[in-house]
C-alpha cells in the first residue's frame, strides 16, 4: 500500500479537500486503484451533530456514516463509495483506545497519547485503507489521506505526532507528502510573496513532516523566480512545487496537475515507476471536454434555493452539485436564487420588510411558462424556524404550476402545505414543530430516540419499491421497480393519513419495503411537483447526475417530455443502470461547478463564475 498524506499551511479554506481529490484522479487516470481517509482534529465522533453554520453540510454514506463534506467530494470526483471508518476523528480515536482500557486491552499499562493514541492513529489508517471502495473485492494501490485544519493546530498535534511515526514506519518508497499552502500578493506590492509557506514548511519540518511536494494556491500562475525561491528556502525541488491558481471551474484542477507533471512527482516518491504494472500517462479526456464544455454554457436555468442555512452555501454542497451534475447534462447555465425561508413569512414584512420584498421577488422572478421555465427547492432541514416560509414556497409551486422539489424536510413540507391548502386542514402540521397538533401529518418515526441525538435517525442506503412505472419519478430512473438512495431523518409521512391524501389528489409513489413508510410523492396534474424522503443529491456524480435533479431542471428548461421518453427508451431491467444514477446504462458527459461563493444571503449563485478551490 501506497500513501499520499495532503497538509495544509498558513490559512484554511485554501482546497485541501479538492486537492486530494484531484490527486487520487490523476493517479486513478495513470491505472492505479485509489481510495481516501479524511482525518478531522475536532472532539465529536462524526459530523451528525454540528451546525451547518459551523461545518458545512453532513454528508451520508451508504453505511449511515454521517461525514465530513470532503468524503462528498472524494466519492463525486473518484467515483467510490466510502464507510464511515474513512472519516477519522479525535472523538472516534479516543473512544476506541478508552474501550479497550475498559476491557483490560493495555493489561495495566499507563494509558497515554504516546503511543496509545498515535498508535491507534496509525493502525486505523492501515486498516481502512485496505478496504475496496470501488465495487470490486480489490484493495487500493494508493490511499490519499487529507489531514484536515492548518498545521500548527493544537488539536493536530497527536495526528502530526502519528503520521510522522507512520512514514517512518512504512518506509521510504511508500509515503508522499503534499504540502498546501498559499503565496500571497499584496495589492499595495504587487508581487507574489513567498514568506507564508516558506514559514509553513518549517513549522511543518519542526514537527517531524518533511514534504515531498509543494501545491502552491495562489490567483495568478506563479512566476519562475518564485518557484525557484520557494524551492531554495523550502528544500522542494523545482519540479516538485505545482501551482494550483485560481480557474474558471474546478474541473480544471486535475488538469493543472497532470500539465505540471505532479503524477510523475508522485509516483516518483512512491517509487511506482519501477514496478511491473507501470502507470500509464493519465490523459483525463472526459475532464478535459467538461471543463471545456462547463466554461461554455449560456442559457441560463434559474432555480429559487429555499432554506434556513443559506447564509453558507457550504449547508447545501451537495444540492448544489447534484444540480450542476443535472443542469450541464442539460445544457444549461445553472443560476441559484437564495431565498432564506424566514424572510418569506409574514412575520418578515412588518419586521424586515426588505428583507421579505426582496426573498418574494427572488422566489416570484422564476418566471411562468410561456416566457421561460424555472424551478423551485426545498431542501432538508431541522427545527421549526423558517418553516412557514417553506410552506409558503412549496405553495407557490404547486398553485402556479412551478417545478418543485422537495428533499427530505421539502418533501413533508410539501404535505403540509397540501393537507392545509388542498384539504383544508387548517391545524395539520409535524410533530416535530407542533407535538400537540391535532392532525399530525408527520410523526417521529417509532424506532427514533427522542434523548440521544448522534446516529440515532435513520440512515443511509435503504430501498424504494416504485408503486407504478407510469409516474414521473418511475420514468426518471429509467422504468427501474426500486431504487437505493441513502436517508438521513427522523420524522416521516403519517401513514394513517396517507388513504386521505390520495383521495385528495396527492400520489405516493414511492414506498419503502413494508408499504407503510413513504419515499416519494407527486403530483400528477402538476409538470413536475415531486418530494423525495431521501437524499438523492448524495449519490450523484459528474458522470451519472441524479434522476430528480436530472427532472427538476429538465422541467425547468423545457426539456421534461424529452428527458422522459429518453429515460424510458434506454433501460429494460431494474438492475441495469442507465444515462441517469440509478436509472439507464449509457453515460452522459457532464461538467462540473464553479466559483462557490459564501455568505450568500438573498442572493445568487451563478455556477460557472471564477472558481476558487474548496475544503
Amino acid at each position: 500500500m501506497k500513501y499520499v498524506l495532503v497538509t495544509g499551511g498558513v490559512v484554511s479554506g485554501l482546497g485541501k479537500g479538492v486537492t486530494a481529490s484531484s490527486i487520487g484522479v490523476v493517479l486513478k487516470d495513470c491505472g492505479l486503484r485509489v481510495t481516501s481517509i479524511k482525518i478531522d482534529p475536532y472532539l465529536n465522533t462524526d459530523a451528525g451533530t454540528m451546525s451547518p453554520f459551523e461545518h458545512g453540510e453532513v454528508f451520508v454514506l451508504d453505511d449511515g456514516g454521517e461525514v465530513d463534506l470532503d468524503l462528498g467530494n472524494y466519492e463525486r470526483f473518484l467515483d467510490i463509495k466510502l464507510t464511515r471508518d474513512n472519516n477519522i476523528t479525535t472523538g472516534k480515536i479516543y473512544q476506541a483506545v478508552i474501550d479497550k482500557e475498559r476491557r483490560g486491552d493495555y493489561l495495566g499499562k499507563t494509558v497515554q497519547v504516546v503511543p496509545h493514541i498515535t498508535d491507534e492513529i496509525q493502525e486505523w489508517i492501515e486498516r481502512v485503507a485496505m478496504n475496496p471502495v470501488d465495487g470490486t473485492d480489490e484493495p487500493a494501490d494508493v490511499c490519499v489521506i487529507e489531514l484536515g485544519g492548518t498545521i500548527g493546530d493544537i488539536e493536530s498535534m497527536p495526528f502530526i505526532e502519528a503520521l510522522g511515526q507512520f512514514s517512518y514506519r512504512v518506509g521510504a518508497g511508500n509515503f508522499c507528502l503534499v504540502h498546501v499552502s498559499l503565496v500571497p500578493v499584496l495589492n499595495v506590492v504587487g508581487e507574489q510573496k513567498t514568506k507564508p509557506t516558506q514559514h509553513s514548511v518549517r513549522g511543518l519540518r519542526g514537527l517531524g513532516l518533511i514534504p515531498d511536494i509543494l501545491a502552491c494556491r495562489s490567483t495568478q500562475p506563479l512566476e519562475e523566480n518564485v518557484k525557484v525561491k520557494l524551492a531554495q528556502f523550502c528544500h522542494v525541488p523545482i519540479s516538485n512545487i505545482v501551482n494550483l491558481h485560481d480557474v474558471t471551474n474546478i474541473w480544471h484542477i486535475p488538469l493543472l496537475l497532470r500539465d505540471q507533471k505532479a503524477h510523475e512527482s508522485i509516483l516518483k516518491v512512491l517509487d511506482l515507476q519501477c514496478v511491473g504494472k507501470v502507470p500509464r500517462a493519465p490523459k483525463l479526456t472526459e475532464w478535459t471536454e467538461r471543463a471545456s464544455k462547463f466554461d461554455k454554457l449560456k442559457t441560463p436555468v434559474r432555480i429559487a434555493m429555499v432554506g434556513k442555512y443559506t447564509g453558507l452555501s457550504d449547508s447545501y454542497l451537495s444540492v448544489l452539485k447534484a444540480l450542476l451534475h443535472a443542469s450541464v447534462a442539460l445544457d444549461r447555465k445553472l443560476v441559484v436564487d437564495w431565498v432564506p425561508s424566514c424572510d418569506l413569512e409574514d412575520s418578515a414584512a412588518t419586521e424586515t420588510p426588505d428583507a421579505y420584498e426582496k426573498a418574494w421577488d427572488l422566489l416570484k422572478d422564476v418566471p411562468l411558462p410561456p416566457q421561460g421555465a424555472h424551478g423551485v427547492l426545498v431542501p432538508g432541514g431541522f427545527g421549526d424556524r423558517g418553516v412557514q416560509g417553506k410552506i409558503l414556497a412549496a405553495k407557490y409551486a404547486r398553485e402556479n404550476n412551478v417545478p418543485y422539489l422537495g428533499i427530505c424536510l421539502g418533501m413533508q413540507i410539501a404535505v403540509i402545505e397540501f393537507a392545509r391548502s388542498v384539504m383544508k386542514l387548517r391545524g395539520a402540521n409535524s410533530t416535530e414543530f407542533d407535538p400537540a397538533t391535532t392532525t399530525p401529518c408527520v410523526i417521529f418515526m417509532p424506532e427514533g430516540s427522542k434523548t440521544h441525538m448522534g446516529a440515532t435517525m435513520r440512515l443511509g442506503s435503504r430501498r424504494t419499491f416504485f408503486q407504478a412505472n407510469t409516474c414521473k419519478s418511475a420514468k426518471l430512473y429509467g422504468n427501474a421497480s426500486y431504487v437505493d438512495e441513502r436517508h438521513r431523518h427522523r420524522y416521516e409521512v403519517n401513514p394513517e393519513m396517507v388513504p386521505e391524501f390520495e383521495k385528495a389528489g396527492l400520489s405516493f409513489v414511492g414506498r419503502d419495503e413494508s408499504g407503510t413508510r413513504m419515499e416519494i410523492i407527486e403530483l400528477p396534474t402538476h409538470r413536475f411537483f415531486v418530494g423525495a424522503q431521501f437524499h438523492p443529491e448524495f449519490k450523484s456524480r459528474p458522470g451519472k447526475p441524479s434522476p430528480l435533479f436530472m427532472g427538476l431542471i429538465a422541467a425547468s428548461s423545457g426539456q421534461l417530455d424529452h428527458l422522459l421518453q429518453q429515460s424510458c427508451g434506454v433501460v429494460s431491467s431494474p438492475v441495469r443502470r442507465g444515462n441517469y444514477c440509478n436509472g439507464a446504462t449509457k453515460q452522459q458527459k457532464l461538467y462540473q461547478n464553479g466559483h462557490v461563493k459564501n455568505g450568500l444571503v438573498n442572493g445568487c449563485y451563478y455556477a460557472n463564475g471564477n472558481s476558487i478551490l474548496h475544503t
